[in-house]
């Protein structure tokens, strides 16, 4: 009898899971296989990984845009995904200027210039923020600027930055820098939110210069870091008006974190046994690594040596200054909204182009409507290409198992896929018609559609989709060209790890 009233209660939990996703039948599909592999557990992890986000707010718009309409020379395409985007945007079609910085050498010479010379006002928005070379650097820099009386915010992820050390929270703290923690891993985020990251990279100088894209801050995105190795990524930097939407985004971002708060006492404490002399700005750019390793400049001659390498181009050129003209929309996830709209966003650009799509991302778990516009896309004659990992570290594995489903029945549609083979790749890019440009933090899978706090910047300007599609031929030189028979040629135990893997996308 025990065992039939345990057997009516799973089906109960099933039943309220069916319910719940009834929107999102392949969603439920999934959570209801893991709960009948799992029962109990999988109703537990489900609820503790779908619970809805408490802290709701609207969305980023604003109904007082002076044009959402590009000009005239720009393609039919782009005209209809700016104006279909229009309602998505944080404060609709922006004009500005942009530099696109492809690594993470480059990234960090800029912004570290960036923020020497800010006058008013420094806003940091990171999922990832090391207490490595990069970070510590940074770290000093940014208590110097407080010092000088420039308000600095410090906002970091609770999940992604959880081993940033409290001592260096109390260093800036104690130089009047404001920071703060998005759902911090400890009580109440943790019973509630803990599931929900945010996911952006985004500075905010003076208000009118901002830096956004796929890299964090640390080491390893430099590329030079032992057992890592080759780091491929990208980066804007945006000057104008349309720093103003990124603004906007941190701010609703800010408002929802967690203030850090110290006892006096345990700052004294901890800051007298902690502080480090502040260096001067221009010492600290030449100083940049740890004493006994590469200086910054010796990093930049190396990672330029390597650019040379891949594209064939010198350190000069690679590492440009030029900043180009730009029509900007910028676009930001929010799980506590009912619109997906990176998801959305997604959907629109990849149904409206009529001559190419090129798509890099690390990760690749998207829902069904995405399969279904790329596949599309392709059938309307749209040349579509891939970009993906070979090979990806522990914690990716999964995610490139889920990956490996959806393969084989692109490839039938037509799509070439390619496999990045020389190092990591993290870069998040899509390309269209060779005018629209979208660059940012969200990947292609549930976790960027649904459960993370996202950016993305819809760039329209042939020279910058020219910049970023060369890029993409010379990755593509370090990379492999998937074929059909790659997949066929799995072995048995390898297809059941992918389809198993592929049950946990709603976790991904």
């Amino acid at each position: 009898m025990w065992i039939l009233w345990l057997y009516l209660l799973n089906m109960f939990l099933m039943l309220t899971v069916a319910i719940r996703e009834v929107r999102r039948p392949a969603n439920a599909l999934n959570w209801l296989t893991i709960n009948l592999i799992l029962p109990f557990i999988g109703f537990g992890l489900y609820l503790s990984a779908s619970n809805p986000v408490r802290i709701r707010r609207e969305r980023l718009t604003s109904p007082h845009n002076k044009s959402d309409k590009l000009p005239d020379s720009f393609s039919l395409s782009a005209s209809v995904i700016a104006h279909a985007l229009r309602r998505l945007t944080v404060h609709g079609l922006r004009t500005g200027r942009v530099q696109v910085l492809k690594n993470g050498i480059e990234t960090y010479e800029k912004l570290i210039e960036s923020i020497q010379n800010a006058k008013r006002t420094i806003d940091l928005e990171y999922y990832i923020y090391r207490d490595d070379q990069i970070g510590r650097r940074i770290t000093d820099l940014l208590i110097e600027r407080s010092s000088a009386g420039v308000r600095v915010r410090f906002l970091r992820d609770g999940l992604g930055s959880r081993q940033f050390p409290r001592h260096q929270i109390i260093r800036m703290m104690d130089a009047g820098i404001e920071c703060s923690t998005f759902f911090p891993m400890r009580f109440p985020w943790v019973l509630s939110n803990w599931n929900y990251r945010d996911h952006c990279k985004i500075v905010v100088i003076d208000g009118k210069e901002a830096f956004t894209g796929g890299i964090n801050v640390g080491y390893e995105y430099t590329g030079m870091k032992p057992n890592v190795g080759f780091w491929r990524d990208n980066h804007v930097r945006i000057v104008g008006e349309v720093a103003a939407d990124l603004q906007a985004v941190f701010d609703a971002h800010w408002s929802i974190a967690s203030p850090e708060r110290m006892k006096t006492k345990t700052r004294k404490t901890i800051v007298e046994n902690t502080l480090i002399p502040i260096q001067s700005p221009r010492r600290m750019t030449r100083n940049i690594a740890q004493p006994g390793s590469a200086s910054f400049t010796e990093w930049s001659t190396e990672w330029g040596a390597e650019m040379g390498t891949m594209d064939g181009t010198s350190d000069e050129t690679a590492n440009t200054e030029a900043l180009q003209e730009v029509y900007v929309q910028t676009l930001e996830g929010n799980p506590g909204i009912p619109t997906q709209v990176i998801r959305q966003s997604y959907f629109i650009c990849l149904t409206q182009a009529t001559q190419t799509i090129d798509i890099t991302t690390p990760y690749f778990v998207p829902d069904a409507d995405i399969i279904m516009a790329i596949k599309t896309a392709v059938a309307r004659g749209v040349r579509v290409r891939l970009l993906v990992p070979r090979s990806m570290d522990l914690t990716t594995t999964i995610v490139g198992a889920a990956s490996r489903t959806y393969y084989g029945e692109l490839l039938e549609a037509g799509v070439h896929i390619y496999l990045y083979n020389k190092g990591i790749l993290h870069a998040k890019l899509m390309i269209i018609d060779g005018e629209i440009a979208v660059v940012g933090a969200a990947n292609y899978d549930m976790r960027s559609f649904r459960l993370d706090y996202e950016v993305c910047e819809v760039l329209y300007s042939a020279n910058v989709a020219r910049e970023l599609t060369e890029q993409f031929e010379h990755d593509l030189t370090d990379s492999v060209l998937l074929r059909t028979e790659d997949l066929r040629n799995r072995s048995l135990s390898q297809r059941i790890l992918d389809q198993g893997a592929r049950l946990l996308s709603p976790l991904l």
